[in-house]
C-alpha cells in the first residue's frame, strides 16, 4: 500500500471514517411526489375550471390561457412559501447539456416601507436569463443578448430543497428573442408533436376510429462511477476533466466478473438510498439498483414516464447523484470512460411511444403477425434508422462517448437494429410478400417441480446492438453516460414522425377499400416495399465482430462513424436538415447552432484534457520519476563504492520513459498551439487524429512509469486505490 504522504493520508481517511448515519426511511407513499407541485395538489388548489385546463395540458398539451396560469401561479406560491422556499427559479437546459437556473425572490417592495411576498402569472409564464452568455452558435451576439424562458406547463414543478433553503424550481424553455431555441426543451416538444400527428394519420388510415393523443415514453438507465473525494481532489485529472489521463491497470479489474450483480457494499447502499429518498419526494421513480460491471461502477434506473418529463427528470437525477456523493464522501463520476482498461459507462435510453386508446404501439403482444399497429410502428422504426443512423450516431457523439462506443461494453459505431427472432421473422416474411404466421415464444421447463414454469420472451437480449427490440420498447443502448437524453429523444420522434409521414403517404395510395381485408392487404404491400428499400439496417448477430463491420460497409452501405468529428457533421446532411424542417423540430438555423455549439465542446474538452496532459505530466509525474532516479544513482554510485554489484536497468528503464515522456510532451505542446484551422472540420479531425494520438503517447510513457518508481514517492492515487478503496 502506499507511502506517499497525500495518499497515505486519503486513505487513513477512507478507512477510518465515521460511517454516515443511516435515518429511518419513511414508507413510499409518505415520501412519493412530496415535493412536486402534481395533479393531485392543483386539484386541491385549483378551481375546477383551472384544473381542467391544467390536466388537459399536462396529458395532451392542451394550451394553457392567462386566467389559468395566474391562478396557478397564486396556488404554486403559496404551496412553495408551506414548503419553505423563498425563492423561484425557472430550470432550463441550454446546449451546454447541463441545468441552468436563476434565482428570484418571492418578495415585492411597498412605497410605506414594507415588504410582501408576490408571484403573478406573468413571472410564472416568462423569464429572461441572458441569450448570449450560453452556447448558441451564432444565433445570439453580445450586442443581441436578450433571451426568455417560458413555463413549460407539461412538466411539473418542484422543491429544489438543500441546507441553506428551498426553491420552487419551474421547468421551462429557453428561446432566443427572435423566436429560436436555445435549449433541448423546444425541440423535443416539437418532436413528439410531429410524432403524435404523423402517428394519428397512419393509425386512421390503419382503421383505428378513435385515437387518443400520443406520447413517447423513455426510461434511462443511468451508470456512474464513485470514487473517494479524498482521492479525487489529489487528482487534477478527475477534477477539470472527469476522467483519469494518467493510471496503469491494477493487478485485478474486473475479469473475474465478480462486482457485476455482486452485494452492495454498506456505505454505497446508504449512499444510493439517500439519493433514492430524494428521487421519490420529487416523483422521479427510481425502480432498479445495482453494481455495474467494473469495480467502482453502479446503476440506477427509473421507471417509465413520457418523454419530455424523464429528460427533465434524468437531468434532477444527475444533479441529486452529484450533489448526494458530496454529503456522502464521494464524487461521482459520470464521464464515460473515467479510467482506461474497464467498463466504462452509458445510459440506454429505453423509449417506446402509446397513448391511452392503443395502447403501446411497440409492444408486439402474443400475436405480433396479428398486429398491424404494433409492424407499423416497428417498420418506421427500421426505416428511420436505415435512413438517420448517421443521425443517431451525432446525438450520441461526445469526446467521451468516443472512448466507449465499439469498446467491450458498448455497440459500435454502425448504426444496425435487432429485433430478436420472433419478430425478424415475421418482417422477413413481410419481405415477401406474406404474413402467415410467427413462431412461439415457447415455455422455460427445467425439469424441476418446485421452479414454476414460465413463458420465455419472443428473443434473447443482443448487447452489441446499438438499438434494440427489447420485447416493448427499443433500447438506443450507444447513450453517454453524462449526455442529456433530450437530443437521442428528439432524434428518435422526429425520425419516427418521418417514417409514418412517409407510411401514410404510401398507404393513402396502397389501401383499396375499407375492409379490414383491404387495410391488411394495403399495410403488407407498405411493409414489403419499406423491407425491401431500408431492411438491410437489420441485424441480428454480433455487432462486435470483424465480419459484421466488413458486411456492414461494403456489402450494406451503412456507415462505421467512430469518432465525433466524424458524426458532427452528419448534423449538416441535406436529408437531415430537411426532415428536421419539414416536420417543424428545427429550422435550418437551429440545427446549423447545434452544430456549432457541439463542435466547440468537442475541441474545449479536447484542450482542456491536452493543456492537463501537460501540465501533470512536467509538474507532476517527471519531478517524481527523475528524484527516484536520482535516488537510484546514488544507490549506484554507493554499491560501486562498496564493490557491490549494482543492476542499473531499472534506472536505464525509467531514464528512457523519462526521456520519452518528455519528447511526446513537447511534440503535443507544439500540436496544442497550433490555431489555425480552415473550418470546425478540420478542427475536430486535428484533435480526434492528431492531438489525442499524442496525448495517449504521453500516457503510454507515464504509465509504465508508474510502474517503476518507488510507490512511496508517486504522487497520484492509483487505479488499485480509487477502484477498490471504498
Amino acid at each position: 500500500m502506499s507511502g506517499n504522504d497525500s495518499r497515505e493520508q486519503a486513505i487513513f481517511q477512507i478507512t477510518n471514517r465515521e460511517p454516515t448515519p443511516v435515518r429511518k426511511r419513511k414508507s413510499l407513499d409518505k415520501m412519493w411526489a412530496t415535493d412536486a407541485f402534481t395533479l393531485n395538489k392543483m386539484e386541491e388548489a385549483l378551481s375546477k375550471k383551472a384544473f381542467k385546463v391544467m390536466k388537459s395540458a399536462m396529458e395532451s398539451g392542451t394550451a394553457v390561457d392567462n386566467d389559468t396560469a395566474e391562478a396557478v401561479a397564486a396556488a404554486m406560491k403559496e404551496w412553495a412559501l408551506s414548503k419553505g422556499a423563498d425563492f423561484f427559479s425557472h430550470i432550463f437546459y441550454p446546449m451546454t447539456g447541463a441545468t441552468a437556473e436563476k434565482h428570484d425572490g418571492f418578495i415585492l417592495s411597498e412605497a410605506n416601507g414594507k415588504a410582501i411576498t408576490d408571484f403573478t402569472g406573468s413571472l410564472l409564464i416568462k423569464g429572461e436569463p441572458d441569450g448570449s452568455s450560453f452556447p448558441n452558435g451564432g444565433i445570439r451576439q453580445t450586442n443581441a443578448a436578450r433571451g426568455y424562458t417560458a413555463w413549460d406547463p407539461t412538466s411539473t414543478a418542484y422543491i429544489l430543497e438543500t441546507r441553506n433553503g428551498s426553491t420552487l424550481c419551474i421547468p421551462s424553455i429557453f428561446i432566443s428573442w427572435t423566436g429560436e431555441a436555445l435549449d433541448k426543451k423546444v425541440p423535443l416538444l416539437r418532436s413528439n408533436k410531429a410524432m403524435n400527428t404523423a402517428a394519428q394519420k397512419v393509425l386512421k388510415l390503419a382503421g383505428e376510429k378513435n385515437v387518443a393523443t400520443l406520447n413517447s415514453s423513455c426510461g434511462a438507465e443511468q451508470e456512474y462511477f464513485l470514487v473517494d473525494a479524498n482521492f479525487a481532489n489529489l487528482r487534477p485529472d478527475l477534477l477539470l476533466a472527469g476522467r483519469t489521463l494518467f493510471g496503469s491497470d491494477p493487478a485485478k479489474g474486473q475479469e473475474f466478473d465478480d462486482h457485476y450483480f455482486g452485494a452492495i457494499q454498506e456505505r454505497v447502499q446508504v449512499y444510493m438510498q439517500a439519493i433514492e429518498e430524494k428521487m421519490y419526494r420529487l416523483g422521479i421513480p427510481a425502480k432498479t439498483r445495482h453494481n455495474e460491471v467494473a469495480p467502482g461502477q453502479f446503476e440506477l434506473a427509473p421507471y417509465y414516464e413520457a418523454a419530455n418529463i424523464a429528460a427533465d427528470h434524468q437531468q434532477m437525477t444527475m444533479t441529486i447523484l452529484k450533489n448526494t456523493a458530496k454529503e456522502h464522501g464521494f464524487v461521482c463520476l459520470l464521464h464515460e470512460k473515467p479510467f482506461a482498461g474497464i467498463n466504462g459507462s452509458g445510459k440506454h435510453v429505453n423509449w417506446s411511444v402509446g397513448n391511452s386508446t392503443q395502447g403501446n404501439l411497440l409492444d408486439p403482444g402474443s400475436k405480433p403477425n396479428e398486429n398491424l399497429n404494433f409492424l407499423l410502428f416497428c417498420g418506421a422504426v427500421i426505416r428511420g434508422v436505415h435512413l438517420h443512423g448517421p443521425l443517431l450516431r451525432a446525438v450520441i457523439a461526445s469526446a467521451g462517448n468516443d472512448h466507449r462506443l465499439g469498446a467491450n461494453e458498448a455497440p459500435p459505431a454502425i448504426l444496425s437494429v435487432y429485433l430478436g427472432s420472433q419478430i425478424e421473422g415475421v418482417f422477413n416474411q413481410i419481405a415477401e410478400g406474406k404474413l402467415d404466421g410467427c413462431d412461439e415464444c415457447g415455455i422455460m421447463d427445467l425439469g424441476l417441480d418446485q421452479i414454476i414454469k414460465f413463458t420465455k420472451d419472443a428473443g434473447d437480449r443482443n448487447r452489441t446492438s446499438p438499438f434494440a427490440f427489447t420485447g416493448n420498447r427499443f433500447e438506443f443502448r450507444a447513450v453517454g453516460s453524462e449526455q442529456s437524453v433530450a437530443g437521442p429523444l428528439i432524434a428518435m420522434n422526429t425520425m419516427l414522425a418521418d417514417s409514418l409521414n412517409w407510411i401514410a403517404a404510401e398507404l393513402e395510395s396502397t389501401i383499396d377499400g375499407k375492409s379490414n381485408a383491404a387495410i391488411r392487404e394495403g399495410i403488407i404491400k407498405v411493409l414489403k416495399k419499406l423491407m425491401k428499400e431500408h431492411g438491410q439496417a437489420v441485424f441480428g448477430g454480433d455487432g462486435y465482430s470483424a465480419e459484421w463491420h466488413k458486411e456492414a460497409v461494403e456489402k450494406r452501405g451503412l456507415l462505421n462513424i467512430p469518432t465525433t468529428a466524424d458524426a458532427l457533421p452528419h448534423l449538416k446532411d441535406a436529408n437531415v436538415v430537411k426532415m428536421f424542417e419539414e416536420t417543424g423540430v428545427l429550422s435550418p438555423v437551429e440545427l446549423e447552432s447545434r452544430f456549432e455549439v457541439y463542435a466547440e465542446i468537442y475541441i474545449n474538452k479536447i484542450a482542456v484534457e491536452s493543456k492537463l496532459v501537460v501540465s501533470m505530466a512536467k509538474a507532476t509525474i517527471y519531478p517524481a520519476a527523475t528524484r527516484y532516479l536520482s535516488d537510484l544513482a546514488l544507490a549506484a554510485a554507493s554499491a560501486t563504492e562498496m564493490g557491490v554489484d549494482f543492476d542499473n536497468a531499472t534506472a536505464k528503464n525509467i531514464a528512457s520513459n523519462i526521456n520519452g515522456m518528455m519528447k511526446a510532451v513537447a511534440k503535443l505542446e507544439k500540436a496544442i498551439a497550433k490555431d489555425s484551422f480552415k473550418s470546425e472540420e478540420e478542427h475536430m479531425q486535428f484533435c480526434a487524429n492528431d492531438i489525442r494520438g499524442l496525448m495517449d503517447e504521453v500516457r503510454g510513457y507515464a504509465d509504465a512509469l508508474e510502474g517503476e518508481v518507488a510507490d512511496d514517492m508517486w504522487p497520484l492515487p492509483t487505479y488499485q486505490e480509487m477502484l477498490f478503496i471504498k
